[in-house]
């Protein structure tokens, strides 16, 4: 039985490639929805994640009528980006996609957050703090040899960005050895 990964994506330029996390995903057996920030929704190719994932792309909390998704097993927040880093560790669920988040660490579901974030931003303290105080409730922040781009939308960074990273930190669904946040 496949277990069921939730993918955040954020607003960043690498969102435009996150089906490449998806298939990475999907070939470690995973069962994949997507959940875009609603600014994200512009960054990404909806129909076409629809198609690859099978489910609806969600970025807003169900109405009563709807089904309800599937509890993820595991949440991948990637691209992550400053904004979203620096409210998931302040415990801010302004939208759909940090509702989830805040509660992923309380309920035991393992995160794994790929940032995509320039060095200006990554340099500073509230960013730093942020990332620590996330990686001492478990949540797993990976960035690559490459870490923070150079300061702007990292566009020259699009095609090295490491999506693989993500699923090798989160590990298989029925990998024994698959990260556990508890």
């Amino acid at each position: 039985m496949s277990r069921v990964l939730y993918v955040i994506v954020c607003a960043a330029g690498a969102a435009r490639d996150v089906g490449r996390l998806v298939g990475l995903a999907q070939d470690a057996g995973w069962e994949v929805q997507i959940v875009a920030t609603p600014s994200a929704l512009d960054f990404v190719d909806v129909p076409a994640l629809e198609e690859q994932t099978g489910r609806p792309v969600r970025s807003r909390y169900r109405k009563p009528d709807e089904p309800k998704p599937p509890r993820p097993d595991a949440i991948i927040v990637a691209p992550a980006t400053y904004n979203t880093v620096n409210k998931f560790a302040r415990g801010i669920a302004d939208t759909y996609a940090l509702g989830l988040l805040a509660e992923a660490p309380g309920l035991g579901i393992p995160v794994v957050m790929l940032p995509f974030v320039n060095a200006a931003l990554a340099g500073r303290a509230p960013y730093r703090r942020s990332v620590e105080e996330l990686a001492a409730e478990g949540v797993r922040v990976v960035t690559g040899d490459a870490g923070p781009h150079a300061p702007g939308p990292g566009e020259d960074e699009l095609d090295a960005f490491p999506w693989h990273l993500a699923v090798s930190a989160l590990g298989g669904p029925g990998d024994a050895k698959a990260y556990n946040a508890k």
